[in-house]
């Protein structure tokens, strides 16, 4: 694989987690598997392995846009990000409610409601329930 590939998939690992990167990996087939080293490469080793903004601000901006544009289905995934790139709850919040302004109360209205049952997991899960 390239450089850019590893680089790509130790950011991925930093924000995402091991474990989440693990059940992608072992998912990966011959289908999709050029699909992943995409993502990996552009989004995980270019994109994200920038130092020009910090991973604070890029997973802030990564939620308004997932909001913005009604890619629901990754938001739980990077509100569980958020614990590793220093993203806070107010943070998300402001963030959404941009999208509400720019975007629609509707998509910004869904997303807060993805935000509020993953919190609510996360904290289940710090307290082993």
């Amino acid at each position: 694989m390239s450089d850019r590939y590893e680089q790509g998939l130790d950011v991925r690992r930093s924000v995402l987690g091991d474990a989440h990167v693990d059940r992608a990996e072992a998912a990966k087939t011959d289908l999709d598997a050029p699909f992943q080293t995409l993502i990996t490469e552009a989004a995980w080793g270019t994109v994200w392995a920038s130092d020009g903004i910090s991973a604070r601000e890029r997973s802030m901006l990564t939620l308004a846009l997932l909001a913005a544009l009604g890619n629901f289905e990754e938001i739980a995934m990077h509100i569980r990000a958020t614990s590793r790139t220093g993203a806070t709850k107010q943070d998300v919040l402001e963030a959404f409610q941009h999208v509400a302004i720019y975007a629609g109360v509707p998509r910004a209205n869904q997303a807060l409601k993805i935000a509020k049952d993953t919190y609510a997991d996360m904290e289940r899960e710090e307290a082993g329930d």
